[in-house]
C-alpha cells in the first residue's frame, strides 16, 4: 500500500474525531452516550489545540486521497524533570488505522514520523498509553512500560 503521511489541520477535524471514536469502540467502549460525550469533548479540545499547536496531528493518506490512519502528539506544559530540557511533555495519542489498511505499515510510518518530530524538537522522551492491540508495535520501536498509575474517581 502506497501512503503519504501529512500534517493534519483544523480542516481534518472530522477524520481526527472519527479515529478517536473508532479507537475507543475497538477497545471495548460501547455505551453510545459516553462515546457521544467523548466526541463532543474531543471536538472542543482538538478545534482549539490544532489551532494553537498544542496538538500536532498527522494523517496517512492513500494516493487516491483516502485517509487510512492518523495519530498525533499532545504537547503539554509540564514542570522540568531529570533528563528533559523543556518545560513540556509530549504524548502520542489517537493512533488509529482503518481496518482495511492494517498490517500494511500505516501505524509504523505514523509512529516513525512522530518520533522524528519529537527528536527534531529536542524532547528527551515521548509517552503514550498503549492498547493491547498497539503494544506490540510500540515495543518494536523501543517503548517501555513506566511506573504511571491511575486512581479512578468514578
Amino acid at each position: 500500500m502506497e501512503i503519504h503521511i501529512r500534517k493534519a489541520g483544523v480542516e481534518d477535524l472530522k477524520h481526527i474525531l472519527h479515529h478517536r471514536r473508532a479507537m475507543f469502540e475497538e477497545m471495548g467502549f460501547r455505551d453510545t452516550p459516553v462515546l457521544d460525550r467523548v466526541e463532543d469533548l474531543s471536538r472542543e479540545y482538538f478545534s482549539e489545540a490544532l489551532r494553537i499547536g498544542a496538538y500536532r496531528g498527522w494523517l496517512a493518506e492513500e494516493l487516491s486521497g483516502q485517509i487510512v490512519g492518523g495519530a498525533g502528539i499532545v504537547v503539554a506544559a509540564w514542570p522540568g524533570y531529570p533528563g528533559e530540557n523543556h518545560a513540556e511533555r509530549a504524548w502520542i495519542l489517537n493512533m488509529y488505522t482503518e481496518p482495511g489498511a492494517r498490517r500494511c505499515g500505516v501505524a509504523k510510518r505514523l509512529l516513525e514520523v512522530m518520533i522524528e518530530w519529537c527528536r527534531i524538537k529536542g524532547f528527551s522522551a515521548v509517552s503514550l498509553h498503549a492498547s493491547s492491540a498497539g503494544r506490540p508495535l510500540y515495543e518494536t520501536v523501543g517503548f517501555q512500560q513506566t511506573n504511571e498509575m491511575m486512581l479512578k474517581l468514578r
